[in-house]
């Protein structure tokens, strides 16, 4: 099951890259849009670990750039690359010990998403994405002391997928959208990580603006 996800998604991001990198086909039928992005995002890890509760999001951020090829009048391809952050936080109370801790999990993403126009100002969207671990750590703060550590990156799978889904609406060459992530793969797989985090898996909102340059 999990190596015919990985084909999937796999053939979906190669076929998306192929309208990119064909811009003589895509305009014959519409204009390409180019364009940035970014907003806020709002994560989660969904995970059992005792003596932790009020699980609360992390709130971060994306920026990026993307491109949306049409294919005839009311549908397009769009691949973005994006820098993502995700995780969450928690409470802690154990053996008499309590704070909180937050889980940061940095991403270089890349959907593919296939979009639905409803006429010129909205889209719909819906599609794979693929994301590959930059970086992780842990922010601390209660009894068992403040700061920031890092922790290692070969305790979690540094590639990470899901599904994704949202909107858009245009102003002009303006836009803001609304989208939700759902990761489909266990982010640890080892070491603390796992002791932790157990079978977690990513799930962000997100709430962007962004501009076509063309």
């Amino acid at each position: 099951m999990k190596k015919s996800v990985k084909i999937l998604l796999t053939t979906t991001v190669l076929t998306g890259l192929l309208f990119v990198l064909q811009p003589d086909r895509a305009t014959a039928q519409g204009i390409t849009r180019v364009g940035i992005k970014g907003g806020l995002n709002a994560s989660s890890l969904f995970y059992d670990s005792q003596g932790v509760s009020d699980k609360n999001e992390r709130i971060g951020f994306h920026v990026g750039v993307f491109t949306q090829a049409p294919i005839g009048e009311f549908f397009a391809i769009q691949p973005e690359l994006l820098y993502m952050t995700k995780g969450a936080s928690a409470t802690y109370n154990v053996l008499g010990f309590s704070g909180k801790n937050t889980f940061k999990l940095n991403y270089a993403e890349l959907p593919v998403l296939a979009t639905f126009k409803l006429g010129q100002s909205v889209e719909l969207q819906a599609g794979p994405y693929v994301s590959y671990l930059l970086n992780s750590n842990i922010n601390s703060n209660g009894d068992f002391g403040t700061g920031t550590s890092a922790i290692n990156r070969d305790n979690f799978n540094k590639i990470d997928y899901g599904i994704a889904g949202g909107l858009n609406i245009y102003f002009g060459k303006a836009f803001i959208g609304a989208r939700y992530e759902q990761g489909l793969q266990q982010i640890a797989n080892s070491g603390a990580a796992k002791t932790v985090l157990g079978n977690a898996k990513n799930g962000v909102g997100l709430l962007s603006i962004g501009f076509s340059v063309n």
